[in-house]
Formats: C-alpha cells, structure tokens, sequence
C-alpha cells in the first residue's frame, strides 16, 4: 500500500534507526568441530532471543558441550540490548541452533531474558522484556551485511516459527507448553521484514 507517494516499507526503514556495523569476534573454542559450508548454502536467518539474563550468561551456554562431536548449541552472532554484535561462529560453519534447519541458515540471538528462569512452567510463558531500539538497529545493520556476504539469503524465521514442538509444562506435567517462543511477542516483526528486504517463513 502506498500512501502520500511513501510505501509501507520505506515508511518501516524510516522509522528505524541506521548505523555502521562493528562485529567482535569471539569465537566459541569448539568452532573447528563445527561442519563447514560455502556461503551459497545459506538461504535463510533465524532470528532467537537467549531467555537469560545477560551476554556472559548466555556466553556461558554456548560454550557448553552438548554433542558427541565436542560441539554445543548456539547462534552464530550475538547482540547485546545496547547493540554491540558479537560472532562467535562464523557463517561459513553451521552451528547448532534449531532444529531441521542448521545446515541452510545462520542464526542471531538477541539478549533478552524471555521466560528465564521460568522456561516451561505454565504460568509463565509472558514474554515481557521489549527489545531496545538500539539493538534492533544493529540487528538491520548485521542483516544487510549478511545479505551481500550470502548472496543466496533470501528468507527470515523466529525460532518459535520453526520449532512448534510441545512439551510437559513444569509446574504440571498433564498441561503442554511451547518449547520456543523466541523471539516472542515483543519483537518488532512488522518493522523488520519491510527493512530488511526479506521474506518471512512461517
């Protein structure tokens, strides 16, 4: 829709904020365990939040081994709340951070405490921490990065998009809750995907 000669996309990108990109390189000590892949293979991103508390915490979880083959789970970049980026897998490494999808996509966690530390206890699955300008700014700076480095990238998930698994809520076993939820309720998908120049998969 176009509205006094301004799309809705270029009202979107408008209303965000543009910034120059630094990324801190920080890799996790396992990442030479990680398969490689050339760049053509990645088509997609997915977007997650960490449901912790803070960066260090959330570094914590990524370092811990979690698989036979000496890796763990994790994104590939990190943004902080005040918009700092860190990497700590490079693109061209799938890392493990949703399933089905590894091998194709590059995954960003946005530091929010989500449902921490209540993650599947069915009386609390708000997602009620919103996400700071500053960070979604960095988040449209890394993405169009990402899509000059992946020249096949075209697509943009949440990780609750998915991984649509139920599981045995905490508090109560006879009651389901949702295994992800990220990046939730709170993120601002309606500014993003126009500014970002990609497709939402659902």
């Amino acid at each position: 829709m176009v509205t006094g000669g301004v799309s809705a996309a270029a009202a979107a990108r408008a209303k965000l904020p543009r910034m120059s990109l630094t990324i801190h390189d920080q890799p996790l000590p396992y990442i030479d365990l990680l398969p490689e892949r050339p760049a053509a293979a990645v088509e997609l991103v997915v977007i997650h939040c960490t449901e912790l508390p803070d960066l260090a915490i959330a570094r914590e979880y990524g370092e811990r081994v979690l698989h036979p083959s000496g890796a763990g789970n994790s994104g590939h970049y990190y943004i902080d709340r005040d918009g700092a980026v860190y990497r700590y897998v490079p693109g061209t490494r799938v890392a493990n951070h949703v399933r089905g999808h590894n091998p194709n996509s590059i995954g960003i966690e946005l530091v929010n405490r989500g449902r921490y530390p209540h993650w599947w206890d069915s009386r609390h699955q708000q997602m009620d921490e919103p996400y700071p300008e500053a960070q979604i700014a960095a988040l449209l700076a890394l993405l169009a990065q990402l899509r000059d480095e992946f020249t096949k990238l075209r697509r943009i998930a949440g990780h609750e998009d998915l991984d649509t698994d139920l599981m045995p809520a905490s508090d109560d076993p006879a009651r389901q809750v949702r295994r992800k939820l990220d990046p939730g309720v709170r993120f601002p998908w309606d500014a993003v995907v126009p500014a970002c120049g990609l497709e939402r998969l659902r």
